[in-house]
């Protein structure tokens, strides 16, 4: 009886899919709810999963002080968009990577597609400010996205959708959040911004980026959407319906993240550093939204580099050893919570040493 329910299942599991179409691999032992429900088969999975790793990596990681030096140090747009000639990640091995998240004990990958700089680390026509344009001339997301799909990982891509220091009309400083962009003295001409209506040309390009990564990688396990302080400041100006419809509407099993949240339509939070952590109380949508989104699934993100505790690579950072990151991961797995832990690339696209000793020791630790 067990084997004729089986093959019921497999007829029907394989006439609920156009040619082409596949369940995403990570979710394999899920097919029987995908089938149901692929978005509840996917939070599913990542409930069950527990523990990622976050990948920090781009132009900024060249220049080896984290990744908001841009905004830090004020350098000009000019003059920062030269590091897209000298970039050349030869030792970013995806294979390698994949290999480390399985032996930390690992369950997915989330890992920086554009990050505030605006630089792609993917194949995009919006933009020529991307990897393939540059002397490395990949697409690293896909790189990983393929080595994901093979090893049975999950992957999400992270997607700057509240900053952008790059596109002319992402809006300016003036309209309330400092970090919108760098504390320039001089005037910037890249930037065109001049009032709310130009801010649909950015939301229309931040959109057809979004498209392009949906389509590119179509088994990705979600968007993680960031900085949420960006939305807060100005949330009337992003239609975040529309965004969430529109990354829905192409993938249907594909989860949402915003940090704390921006509508409380997120399938899970994302705290920085602890389960308990709040941003933005100074906003009534901030506590608005903590209380829509409270009781969902959580994911604490934090990051093995400390003093200064930076997510890009910076070279002055000390890393977090075994035991320190052993007691966070035992305290958030407690507490339900998933855990994404970061490490932030070199120059060269490689992972610190430290950093691979101390997740491969973490990955024994835990299976013990």
């Amino acid at each position: 009886m067990k084997f004729i329910k089986h093959i019921i299942f497999v007829i029907l599991l394989t006439g609920c899919f156009n040619e082409g179409e596949s369940i995403p691999t990570y979710l394999e032992d899920y097919n029987e709810l995908y089938l149901e429900n692929p978005r509840e088969a996917n939070l599913t999975w990542f409930k069950d999963s527990k523990f990622g790793m976050f990948i920090h990596y781009g132009l900024y990681s060249q220049l080896e002080k984290g990744e908001w030096i841009q905004l830090r140090d004020t350098i000009e747009v000019s003059e920062y968009a030269k590091l897209k000639d000298s970039f050349n990640p030869v030792n970013f091995n995806a294979d390698q990577i994949t290999e480390l998240a399985l032996d930390a004990g690992m369950k997915y990958i989330t890992i920086t597609a554009k990050h505030h700089d605006g630089f792609a680390l993917f194949s995009t026509s919006e933009s020529d400010f991307n990897s393939i344009n540059s002397p490395a001339k990949r697409d690293l997301i896909k790189e990983l996205y393929d080595s994901c799909k093979e090893k049975g990982l999950g992957l999400f891509l992270y997607y700057s959708y509240a900053a952008d220091w790059k596109h002319p009309y992402f809006y300016s400083r003036e309209e309330g959040w400092k970090s919108a962009r760098p504390a320039y003295k001089n005037k910037q001409p890249e930037y065109k911004y001049k009032s709310r209506d130009d801010f649909r040309k950015y939301i229309d390009f931040a959109h057809n980026q979004i498209l392009e990564l949906l389509n590119q990688y179509p088994e990705i396990a979600g968007i993680w959407l960031d900085p949420i302080m960006g939305f807060y400041s100005n949330p009337e100006i992003f239609p975040i319906e529309e965004t969430y419809q529109l990354i829905r509407s192409n993938n249907e099993h594909v989860l949402i993240s915003f940090k704390q949240g921006a509508n409380g339509d997120e399938d899970f939070s994302a705290p920085e550093h602890n389960f308990s952590a709040r941003v933005g109380s100074q906003f009534e949508i901030s506590r608005k939204v903590y209380e829509l989104n409270k009781d969902k699934p959580k994911e604490v993100c934090t990051t093995l580099q400390v003093a200064p505790k930076h997510w890009g690579y910076d070279k002055r950072s000390k890393h977090v050893g075994l035991d320190k990151v052993f007691e966070i991961y035992s305290k958030t797995i407690a507490n339900n919570s998933n855990l994404l832990l970061n490490v932030g690339p070199l120059p060269d696209g490689s992972i610190h040493e430290e950093d691979i000793n101390t997740l491969i020791s973490l990955g024994k630790k835990i299976k013990k």
